[in-house]
């Protein structure tokens, strides 16, 4: 069985045919999916799909990209978390590579909203779904700075759709956080990338699919959806020279044991 750990089934490119979507999940043997928000103002459908499928969960949170929307606080991001299916918070972190025009002055919002869903994480004990894009430097100080180190007793998290350097991770390795794998990992031209999946430790490998978006090799160019999820998980298995069922069990396992609200 598998798990895909970031997906947006809300989005309307999935939303529209939801139920054919879920039919090629469970023919594929993904057993369940991470529903992923990005605003507070679509949060409620976001939470609705959970709760209308056992085998779906949610997350609440603003994306760093997402400007002209409902800011989040500590408060308002702790009562939406209180859901027993809403098993973490994100999807946050820091992205410069769309903001890359303006001064580091000019994204401090980015910044501080970051610093909002660390402390709502610490504060409910749900981990973080962490994007980063061109600002790895920012986002690991930023999470060492509010204590996102599991060794300080934080719920850890997962750096969501890996794409930095080995370094990059072997530093959210040592604050107790997963890395997660997305279609990318299948595309020929990321050698970079396959070197890092070869060296991440089983036992801290997440695979996802951020569907709508990059679908793996054979499907890439085509709506991603987490039934492709296996294509990850097969591609990780030839560049660690696994079966494919040792990186299905693993990832999966990994799954319910950072998300601890979440139920096989």
């Amino acid at each position: 069985m598998y798990v895909d750990s970031h997906c947006h089934l809300d989005f309307p490119e999935l939303s529209s045919r939801l139920p054919d979507v879920l039919a090629y999940m469970q023919a594929q043997s993904v057993s369940h999916a991470l529903c992923i928000s990005v605003q507070l103002e679509h949060f409620p459908r976001v939470l609705a799909l959970a709760e209308q499928h056992a085998q779906l969960y949610a997350t609440v949170g603003v994306h760093p990209d997402q400007q002209n929307v409902e800011e989040p606080d500590v408060e308002r991001l702790l009562e939406l978390a209180q859901h027993p299916k809403v098993v973490g918070i994100g999807e946050t972190g820091l992205d410069y590579y769309w903001h890359k025009n303006t001064s580091p002055e000019a994204n401090e919002w980015q910044r501080q909203r970051f610093r909002v869903h660390l402390r709502a994480a610490r504060a409910c004990g749900k981990p973080l779904i962490i994007h980063t894009r061109e600002a790895a430097e920012d986002t690991l100080r930023l999470m060492r700075e509010e204590g996102a180190d599991t060794r300080l007793g934080a719920p850890g998290g997962v750096m969501h759709c890996f794409t930095e350097s080995w370094q990059v991770a072997q530093h959210a390795l040592n604050l107790g956080f997963y890395i997660s794998f997305s279609g990318i990992v299948t595309f020929k031209n990321a050698v970079a990338l396959k070197e890092v999946a070869q060296k991440v430790p089983l036992d801290r490998l997440l695979i996802e699919t951020d569907s709508p978006y990059l679908a793996p090799v054979p499907h890439r160019g085509k709506t991603n959806e987490p039934g492709f999820v296996p294509h990850v998980a097969a591609e990780i298995a030839r560049l660690k020279n696994l079966p494919v069922e040792t990186i299905a069990e693993a990832s999966s396992n990994n799954f319910f044991t950072l998300f601890q609200h979440a139920h096989k």
